[in-house]
């Protein structure tokens, strides 16, 4: 059970210290940044960028930048999505619930450092 938060959060006594992602959902998509394959429901808002190209994920909760969120690239993951993630602004908690139906991306696409 753990889960990554926002840890730049802007608001006071960080509110959005809830998490964003969950670790289960957390893969090595090889392009050096940390990719999740869904966010917590909720917690990320989608917004397409000014040029058309790349959709931004957000903050729901303050609008904070988290990265940007790529669609069909054929990985094998429940969503075929690649939310690729800036590593600055995460905050593992080890501690963080994490539903039990939430579902693992395969083996060979899990992160060596984060514990199924």
């Amino acid at each position: 059970m753990s889960a990554f938060a926002w840890s730049a959060c802007p608001m006071p006594a960080f509110t959005c210290f809830s998490s964003q992602y969950y670790a289960r959902n957390k893969f090595d998509s090889g392009c050096g940044w940390p990719a999740f394959y869904d966010g917590v429901p909720g917690a990320i808002k989608e917004v397409p960028d000014a040029d058309g190209r790349r959709t931004e994920i957000v903050c729901n909760n303050c609008g904070g930048h988290l990265g940007h969120v790529f669609k069909g690239e054929g990985f094998p993951t429940p969503t075929n999505e690649r939310h690729c993630v800036n590593g600055i602004c995460l905050r593992y908690n080890a501690d963080a619930d994490q539903p039990e139906d939430v579902t693992e991306v395969p083996v060979a696409l899990r992160p060596r450092q984060i514990p199924p």
